[in-house]
């Protein structure tokens, strides 16, 4: 059913506030229009693009939380975090990231969103990487959006060690996975 614009929009912001992670083709879809009728309704309703929804959440949502790194030291944007125990982020694969013979993604992006994801889960002023495990299980493409996921495992104060697993996805399909053995400053807890 065809809407008009002002009913369009009306229900555009009531999507978008309801999810603010949407993307414009999934809205495109939804109200059965163009994407550029959808990119032109946002910029009438002052609505910044994906990209920035996502930064403006994050940076609300977990600026004072994130102790162990600046959250714009992370690689990806964090949408979740709930410190020593789990954090998701998102990293959308662009031209600067992939090999120009073959547009697959470089992986060291893959292991630096992982890696980045996994300091910035640890509840300490400072944590480094000390050893990790991983394992690329397909490649990624351009225009790919990984979702990387993070889980604390196990936390050892006594050894100043905390353990995370991160499982980077595309789709619902994993293309990463990554064990993490993080050093934790003892004195922050």
């Amino acid at each position: 059913m065809r809407r008009n614009k002002k009913e369009r929009q009306q229900l555009l912001l009531g999507t978008i506030k309801e999810t603010p992670f949407i993307t414009d083709e999934d809205l495109a879809e939804k109200f059965s229009v163009s994407v550029q009728t959808i990119r032109l309704d946002r910029l009438e309703l002052s609505i910044p693009e994906l990209r920035e929804r996502i930064k403006n959440v994050a940076e609300k949502t977990f600026d004072d939380e994130v102790k162990s790194l600046p959250l714009e030291e992370v690689i990806g944007e964090i949408i979740d975090m709930d410190l020593d125990r789990s954090a998701i982020s998102i990293f959308e694969v662009n031209k600067e990231h992939v090999f120009k013979r073959n547009g697959i993604a470089r992986g060291h992006y893959l292991f630096a969103q992982a890696n980045s994801l996994a300091v910035a889960l640890i509840n300490v002023d400072f944590a480094l990487t000390a050893k990790a495990n991983i394992h690329f299980t397909r490649s990624v493409k351009l225009g790919d959006r990984i979702i990387a996921k993070a889980k604390v495992v196990k936390i050892d104060a006594e050894n100043g060690r905390t353990f995370v697993e991160v499982n980077s996805f595309v789709n619902s399909e994993r293309v990463f996975k990554g064990e993490f053995e993080m050093y934790r400053a003892k004195n922050n807890g």
